[in-house]
This record gives C-alpha cells, structure tokens and sequence, in this order.
C-alpha cells in the first residue's frame, strides 16, 4: 500500500493499474443504488443491496437461460444452477466435495502436468495466443471434474463454447431476433454433436463402471440422459468458458506490470491468491446477475414487486466505496474490506447460489499462471481485443498474442 500527503493508505499497490475491461456505460445512470429502467427492470448498482438480493430466499434465479429451461421437456430435475429451495440445498451439499480445498488438492498434480503441457508447446512453436491456452487448460479441468473424458473425438472445447458465441442476449425479456431457420438448425446440430459425441460415452462408460465425478454422481441420483447433459452444458459453460477468460484477463494485468508480476510470481500461495482476487475484483468476468422477485422486497428503500426482475451489476458493486474503500477503481492487492466480505468481493456470486467451483478456479489460474509467468523472456506480442459476450453477461478477450523463446526462468 502507498500513502497519500495525509499518511493515509492509498491504492493501487502499483499505480498504472485500472481495469482494462470496464464496458462504458455501466455505471449508474443517476448515482442510485437502485434504479428503475423503462422496462420495468431493477438495476442494482452497489454491493449492500445486490449481497442483500443474493442472499434472499424470496428470489429465484434469472439469469444465463434459466427461465426458459425450466420449460424444457424431459427435465424433471432442473440443473442446480437453476434449481431453488431444499432441492438446490441438498443437491449443492451432496456435490460439495468436489470443490473442497481438499479434492482440489487432488487435482493439482493433474492441472500441473496440463500447464506444462500447454507451455512446452508455447515453448516449441513460440507464439501462441494465449486465450487458446486457457481454453484448453480450463475445458480440460472442468471435464475432469464432471466426467466428459471419454469423447469420441477431439475438439470439445470448439463443442462447449459454441453454445456462447452463437449470439444472443441471455437478459429475461430482451429484445432479440428471432433466430432463422437455419440458425436453428445449427444450435441443434452442435447440440446433436455435444451430446453424441461427449455426453453420451461418458454416461456409458460410467454406466459400466462408477467413477468420482459428477456424471457418476447424478448416475446414482437416476438423472436421465437429457439432464444430465444440461447438467453438463451448464456446469462446462459455467467453469470452462468463465475460467479461460479470467486467466487471460490476470495474465494482462501481470505482463503489463512487472512489479505486480515480481509480487506475483515470488509470493507466498496466500500472497498470489490475493493478487488474483483483487483482478478478479476488478475485473468479474459475469458482470451482470439476474433475479426474479417470488415476494414483494424492499432494496435500499425501494419496494419492489413479486415478480419484477432485478439486474445486479457486479462491475459496479466490485467497485463501491463503501466496501472497497479508496481509489476502488484501481488495483490494490491487500485492500482492507469489511469483515466478512472476500477479496473477489461479488465476482463468484453471494449466497445460495454462489459459484461452487471457486476455489478450484483460482487454483489452476493460480498452477497455470506462476508456471508460465517464472519464464522471464516471456512477452506480449499483441494484446488482446475486448469484446463482450450477451450470451454470459461478460467480457471476452481474443487474439492475445504472447511469445516464449528459450530463456531462463524467474529462478
């Protein structure tokens, strides 16, 4: 922490650091924490009332398509991202143990022989874009953990992401075209593929024998195939497409900066886990939460109806005063915030329907990132394109070239 004339602690721990996927036009359009739009929506900007909506239990979730596949037929258990009530309790606890601190310990020795796979061939051919990497890394973890790893053939990270990059607004309500014929077709071709040539081995293999991951786990529950395919899609989605862009977004942030990279790469494990959820702080990759009142509720003075919807800016309530403290917009790992507020603050949810997986995310970012950032001759040859993505509400970042020659490491 520096200080100010004062002797006040001041941030960012190293000063050029803001963030660098902020999409303009977010923050709140009349300094409210609580506003109205012409749709009816309530958007919710800081982070004591959207922690106080995700910690209701009179809202449901809304977001990422949850309302139409409670519609979907053949899917008489609704994926636990999607499910509410006892249901989802006891379906997160029976699940929990595969996110334990413990069980991803056991993983460890699996994600570090993938991350360095993946920098030898970075090593080998010289350049790569690093966003391919951290797809790879991260499909190939989150499979493990559900179970998809008897594919018929290769390229499941190309079947996986495309139900994010065909277009659309995940925003309840939102005003899309209506998709053609053929586009239709498409998104039921490579769920077809998805399915056929993933899910599917998958179930039979474990069929004939159980094994410890979750397809195993809702075999014993007597999930059906369909369910346990969206299971699947919403599990992979969640933990592989969230976790590639998070790596490439703190790798940006640890090239760009040499002395956080020093901080970084030479900190204790407890020390680089701050680092990365102050990024991640900063920069949450779901920027917007969605919830459907099931009572009327009062936020921040507001009453708002049974049935309204209610849009968390996550962005927004990461960057709060009231809780981040001073210079909030900037990067400070080790920034003082309230008891019992984590350092990644809203950017794993709050909550019921908290992300399960977060610790196990910050893990191989973690495994992955110290590896390949040790290599001192390792550079950016062309930074990433920021885009953003309606499908999951976040930012997306592409073309991120890096290069590796045949240096020494960091020591």
């Amino acid at each position: 922490m520096t200080t100010s004339p004062s002797g006040a602690p001041r941030c960012p721990f190293h000063p050029a650091d803001t963030s660098l996927t902020r999409r303009p036009g977010s923050a709140s359009q009349t300094g409210q924490a609580v506003e109205v739009d012409a749709r009816g929506i309530y958007r919710i900007h800081d982070f004591q009332a959207a922690r106080e909506v995700l910690r209701s239990e009179g809202v449901r979730q809304a977001g990422f398509m949850s309302e139409m596949a409670r519609g979907v037929r053949g899917l008489d258990n609704a994926p636990v991202l999607f499910e509410e009530g006892e249901k989802h309790h006891e379906m997160r606890r029976s699940t929990a143990r595969y996110f334990t601190p413990t069980q991803v310990a056991d993983y460890q020795p699996m994600i570090a022989a993938l991350a360095d796979e993946l920098i030898a061939e970075l090593a080998r051919k010289g350049e790569l874009n690093l966003d391919d990497l951290s797809l790879r890394l991260a499909v190939n973890v989150a499979a493990q953990v559900v179970g998809l790893t008897s594919s018929r053939l290769p390229g499941l990270e190309h079947r996986v992401i495309s139900f994010v990059e065909g277009g659309g607004d995940s925003e309840p309500g939102s005003h899309q075209p209506k998709k053609g014929r053929l586009a239709a077709a498409r998104q039921q071709a490579q769920m077809a593929l998805f399915y056929f040539l993933d899910v599917k081995p998958a179930i039979e293999a474990r069929r004939k024998e159980r094994r410890d991951d979750l397809i195993s786990h809702l075999l014993d529950r007597e999930y059906n195939d369909v369910e346990i395919m969206t299971e699947c899609l919403t599990y992979g989605t969640a933990g592989m497409v969230t976790t590639r862009e998070f790596i490439s977004v703190a790798a940006w942030h640890l090239l760009k900066n040499p002395g956080l990279r020093a901080d970084y790469v030479h900190g204790t494990e407890k020390e680089r886990h701050a680092i990365l959820h102050e990024i991640l702080r900063l920069e949450p990759v779901v920027t917007m939460l969605y919830r459907r009142a099931e009572q009327a509720l009062t936020v921040e003075g507001h009453t708002i109806p049974a049935g309204s919807l209610l849009a968390l800016n996550v962005q927004e309530a990461n960057v709060d005063p009231a809780v981040a403290g001073q210079d909030p917009e900037q990067l400070c790992p080790g920034r003082k915030l309230p008891r019992g507020v984590q350092g990644q603050v809203l950017a794993f949810g709050d909550g019921h329907h908290r992300c399960p997986g977060a610790f196990l995310a910050i893990k191989e970012s973690d495994v992955f990132l110290r590896r390949l950032l040790l290599w001192q001759d390792l550079e950016i040859v062309q930074e990433p394109e920021v885009g953003y993505n309606e499908v999951v509400k976040g930012y997306e970042l592409r073309g991120f070239r890096v290069r590796l020659g045949r240096g020494q490491t960091a020591g």
